[in-house]
C-alpha cells in the first residue's frame, strides 16, 4: 500500500523533492508509460497545492493528445504550437504563465484556470509529452515550481 502525503507546511524545494522521490518509487521498474503517467498525475494533484488540473499531454502524430490527469475533463487534442501546452511542445521549453488570458492563443479547456505551468518531457532530444499544471489563482507558479516539475520531467523521460 502506498501512502504518499506531503506536509502542507513544506518549503517548495522540499515538497518537490518528496514529489520526485514518490514518483521515482512508484514508476521504478514499471514499463507501462500510461500507468506511470496516471500515478504521477495523482501525485502532483496530491502534492501541489492550488491546482484545478494536473496531468499530461502526449505527443501523437505531430500533435498533443490528452494523457492521464486529475481534475475536470479537458481538451482531448491540442495542435502542435497552439496554446501554452503546444508552445511548450514546439519550443521544448518550460512555459510559466502568470495570466493565461494574456497568453496569445491560449486554449481555455477550463474557464476557471488563471495561471499555468507546462514543462516538456524530452527523451533523446525529442519532446514526447508535456506536464501541465493549471491553477485558478493568478501567478500561482514561480521558478521553484518550474524547477521542481522540470526535475520530475527529466526523471520521467525514460519511464513514460
Amino acid at each position: 500500500m502506498y501512502d504518499f502525503r506531503p506536509d502542507a507546511e513544506l518549503a517548495k524545494p522540499e515538497l518537490y523533492r518528496q514529489l520526485h522521490d514518490a514518483a521515482a518509487a512508484l514508476t521504478d521498474g514499471e514499463p507501462d508509460g500510461i500507468a506511470n503517467m496516471a500515478n504521477v498525475a495523482a501525485l502532483m494533484w496530491e502534492y501541489v497545492p492550488g491546482l484545478n488540473w494536473a496531468g499530461f499531454y502526449r505527443m501523437v502524430d505531430g500533435g498533443l493528445v490528452l494523457g492521464p490527469f486529475a481534475g475536470r475533463p479537458a481538451c482531448i487534442r491540442i495542435p502542435f504550437g497552439s496554446g501554452v501546452c503546444g508552445a511548450a511542445a514546439a519550443s521544448g521549453e518550460t512555459q510559466l504563465v502568470e495570466d493565461v488570458h494574456a497568453f496569445p492563443g491560449h486554449i481555455a479547456c477550463d474557464a476557471a484556470s488563471r495561471s499555468e505551468l507546462v514543462v516538456p518531457v524530452i527523451r533523446d532530444g525529442d519532446v514526447i509529452a508535456v506536464i501541465d499544471l493549471d491553477s485558478p489563482h493568478l501567478a500561482r507558479f514561480d521558478g521553484e515550481d518550474a524547477a521542481g516539475i522540470e526535475a520530475l520531467a527529466a526523471m520521467l523521460a525514460t519511464r513514460i
